[in-house]
Order: C-alpha cells, then structure tokens, then sequence
C-alpha cells in the first residue's frame, strides 16, 4: 500500500510537535492507557509515577487533568525550572509557585473574597521573606561535598576492591544520605522557619477550602523531581506530604525511581514519604520483559498519531516490512519518545532513497550506533559529575562482556543487587539511561543457584560492529521463549565488574565510540 506524501509530511508534523508535550503545545494525542492507570491517577489518593524519560510521564499527567471531575483543579510544576536551586530555597520556590497558582485563579476555583485574596497574599510575602535570606549555608555544602563525590564514587563504583581495603561500605547511595544530612544540619534555622509556617499555611489552604463552592480538591503535579539535587529530594517530598496531609490536597509526582529518593531515615525520623504507606506507586515503564505489551503500546501510540495525519491503521502498518517494527521498538528500547524519533529519522532515509520506501530491519541497524552515541551525550548531560565516568567505564565493561560472551543478553544476581549499593546503583542507572533493558525478573538459572534479573543490552552497543556474523548470537527480546533463554544466559557478576574495570581504557568515552570498522578495537574482538 503506498500512503500519500501529503499524509507522510503531516505525520511528520503531528509526531515532532508531540515528542515533548508541553503544557501550550500542539494538540496531543491522549495517553494510550493499556494498564488502566488513568483511573488510579484521577483518584483522591497521593502517587508517585515512575518510568524512564519518554514514557509518558508528562503526557499521562496532562491527560488525566482533562478527565477529572469539575470540582478538582490541578497545578502543574516541573521540577526542571528548579534544578540549580539550593536547598531549602528550592523548596520555597516551590511553595510560592503552588499558591501563585492559587492565587492567579482564585476567583475561578473559590469565588469573590478580599480576605482570600490577603491571606494568600500573606503566605507569599513569608515565602518570599524566607527565601532572600542569606543561603550561603548550602554553598558551603556544596562545596564540602564536591571535595568529597569523587573519592565516595570511585570507592562505590570504579575501584571497588578498595571497599574491602578500608573496611567499610561506601557508596553512591550513602554519599547522598551524608550528604543530606550535613545538608539538614547546617540548615536547621532555615528549615525550623519553614516548618513553623506549616501550620499557618494549612489553615490558610483549609480556610480557601471552607468558603468554595465549586472547588472540593486540588492535585498537586509535581513533574520530573528526578531534576531537584538527590539529597534535596526526600526534603522537598516531606514538606509536600505533610502540607497535603489532612487537606483536600493530593500530589502526583512523577520522577526516574533510581534517580530520585523519596525517603531516608534520619537518626529513626522519617523523612519524606513512604511508598504505600503514603503514597501509591504507578509504574508506566516499557520493558522487553513483556515485549508483546511493549510493541503494541507502542503500535497503538503510532496509530494515534497516524490517525491525526488522517492515515488509516493499515496505512500506517504498511511504513514496515519484515522485522522492521520489531527492530525499531529494539532500538527505542521499547520507549515511545525514542521509538517516535527513531522512527523519523528512519521513514526520512528510506523514503530518500531507491526502494520501496517502507522501514525494514537492517534501515534501523544502520542508525543504531549514532542512536547509541545520542544516549552517551544524554548521560553525560543529566548524570551527576562525579559519577559520570563511572556510569561510563559501567557501559564500556558490560559492552566488553556481552562482546567476549558473543550475546546480547546477561543476567544478574537479585542477592547481589540487594546486597550491593555500588553494583544496584550501576545497574539501575543505566536502565534509566537505556543502555540496557529489562528482559526479566525472579528468573531461575540453568546452571546457577538462586534467582536473577535478565537485562539485554543495547543494540546500539552492537550492531554496527563489522565481522560480526557468526561470532555473535542476539537473543531477540520478540521471542515468546525469551525468558527460557535467558535462563541460560552469561551471569554478569560483582566480581565481573571489578576485573573489567581494572581493565577499561583512560579515554573510556573515546574508546566507547571508536570505528566500528576495525577487527579488532581496544582489546575488544568484533
């Protein structure tokens, strides 16, 4: 079937205007709900929504805004307009961002009322009082830790060994706790005056409430917290918990689960809030653990968008042939934004070159390495500074493992991920960046004792390779039998780990994106 260029450039349009939502975009196709979360997220209860960038996060919070009830408003921030902001200004700035939303509608949500209008007025002067007050308190932190990060990472993750050597466990994730500690302690005076104003901005919030006759709830959506320092997180999630307690006030934040810490235990005081004891957990991640799912969300996404470019199901099905869909959800790592733009980028070649214009396998290798070069660039923008060459040096090795085990599939010790801060935190964070994937959970071994975790590597790390053919066997994450073979799978180990590390290249970066084309590239035979 051959579809229309008029039609082929409208979904150009309508896909490249959607691939960020934004709150003023272009109009959105909705949010494809295969696990019924939409109705969970419209209900009065607190929740976090956990996925990897692209999934949906922001589009299933602006979409379920639209099917509330009249009578619930939502006010939507985005964490990203805070990013570089100290702790605890971060969380005023917040604050004072909710109540100028209370404030820009207070007419519409709860009627005519000079005194709401001063008392709100109120609670932004003490916000804003608060927040011009020398902060130099947190740049001595910063500062403090930044001395600190290197040492604690290269301990947590790139020399490992040294974990023994001291006698004592360092990581990653207990570098953040120390660090919001200190942050706490040196903060008291700053935090004591927030928690003071607490009470008087609840009853101000109930007082709104009292004289409203149309408003009965109001959702707080708290986007991307993943961008706010890690050791303000937990902080910021505290204070919002508690204002929302025993209020019509619930809060929905959506975040990268490893990248965000929504408790720590601060000396037997909770701080934050707790998963299922205060808020429910949504998860909305892709996975090729259940790759039929994947695909056809992903299929249902691409439908949406060809019917707003006027296209039927069967015209859009016809831009594939052969394995051509399958490889391209591989390649997007089963993530609707990366299969959207990949997509793109492969209908624009085909469709300038001799062919029969339609998306096959080998159209999506191709673009796999630059695809793969895009992800590196993506890490080293978000990934703290201090553990950025370790999250490197983590790709490397396990591209060089899957290399020399000639497959794309490895799997994990549960126990060890458990047990291990450095390890889990190396693993989980290059799900987040999708380097690897998820192929499987609670898997027993063929050869092995316990229970593991199946994770497939990138294509990207791959599939461009030359002289490959017959020196590497990719398990394909469509197979109904994925699971089995995965039993069977390379157990990527602690132990692994440190040896390879020991071994990766100084320039890891360079060595990572080196030509493909040579047999043989820093001690890795392809």
């Amino acid at each position: 079937m051959t579809v229309s260029k008029e039609k082929l450039r409208n979904l150009r349009l309508q896909i490249n205007e959607n691939l960020r939502v934004q709150q003023s975009g272009a109009k959105s196709v909705e949010y494809i709900d295969a696990s019924n979360v939409l109705g969970d997220v419209c209900a009065r209860q607190n929740h976090a929504i956990f996925a990897r960038r692209g999934c949906g996060k922001t589009l299933l919070l602006h979409s379920s805004a639209r099917r509330l009830d009249k009578s619930i408003k939502t006010v939507y921030l985005n964490c990203e307009d805070f990013k570089r902001h100290s702790f605890p200004n971060v969380l005023i700035e917040i604050l004072d961002s909710l109540f100028g939303e209370l404030e820009s509608n207070l007419h519409a949500w709860f009627g005519r009322g000079k005194r709401a209008r001063e008392v709100i007025q109120r609670m932004r002067a003490s916000l804003t009082a608060l927040r011009v007050k020398p902060d130099q308190t947190s740049e001595d932190v910063r500062k403090t830790n930044a001395s600190e990060a290197g040492q604690s990472a290269e301990v947590a993750i790139r020399a490992p060994a040294a974990i023994a050597d001291m006698g004592t466990k360092l990581s990653v994730d207990k570098r953040v706790r120390d660090e919001t500690e200190r942050t706490f302690t040196v903060q008291t005076t700053k935090i004591t005056e927030l928690d003071t104003l607490l009470p008087r901005l609840k009853r101000d919030v109930r007082e709104f409430f009292a004289v409203s006759k149309g408003t009965s709830a109001i959702f707080l959506q708290i986007d991307d917290l993943y961008h706010l320092q890690r050791p303000d997180q937990a902080f910021v999630v505290d204070y919002v918990h508690r204002l929302c307690k025993d209020l019509p006030l619930y809060f929905k934040i959506a975040t990268l689960r490893h990248a965000t810490n929504m408790y720590v235990d601060r000396h037997g005081q909770p701080i934050g809030a707790q998963e299922r004891h205060d808020y429910q957990p949504i998860n909305i991640d892709y996975s090729f653990s259940d790759f039929r799912r994947t695909r056809e969300q992903n299929r249902q996404i691409l439908h949406a968008f060809g019917q707003l470019a006027g296209m039927s199901e069967t015209e859009t099905d016809s831009l594939f042939k052969g394995e051509g869909f399958d490889r391209l959800i591989m390649a997007g790592g089963g993530v609707p934004r990366d299969v959207l733009s990949i997509f793109l980028e492969v209908l624009g070649s085909v469709q300038s070159t001799e062919g029969d214009g339609r998306i096959g396998k080998d159209d999506v290798r191709n673009l796999s390495r630059e695809i793969f070069e895009r992800r590196i660039q993506e890490l080293k923008q978000d990934s703290e500074g201090d553990v950025q060459d370790a999250l490197l040096r983590g790709i490397y090795v396990l591209r060089d493992f899957c290399l020399e085990k000639q497959t794309n599939v490895f799997v994990v010790s549960e126990r060890e991920l458990q047990q291990d801060d450095g390890f889990r935190t190396l693993i989980y964070r290059l799900l987040d960046y999708r380097i690897i994937h998820s192929a499987g959970n609670a898997l027993t071994h063929k050869s092995q004792q316990g229970t593991f975790q199946a994770f497939a590597i990138d294509i990207g790390c791959y599939a461009h390779f030359r002289k490959l053919d017959g020196r590497f066997i990719e398990i394909q994450v469509s197979d109904p039998e994925l699971k089995e073979k995965c039993r069977s799978s390379s157990l990527f180990s602690r132990a692994e780990l440190d040896r390879r590390f020991a071994k990766a290249p100084g320039d890891v970066e360079r060595a990572l994106k080196i030509d493909a084309s040579a047999d043989v590239t820093d001690g890795i035979t392809v």
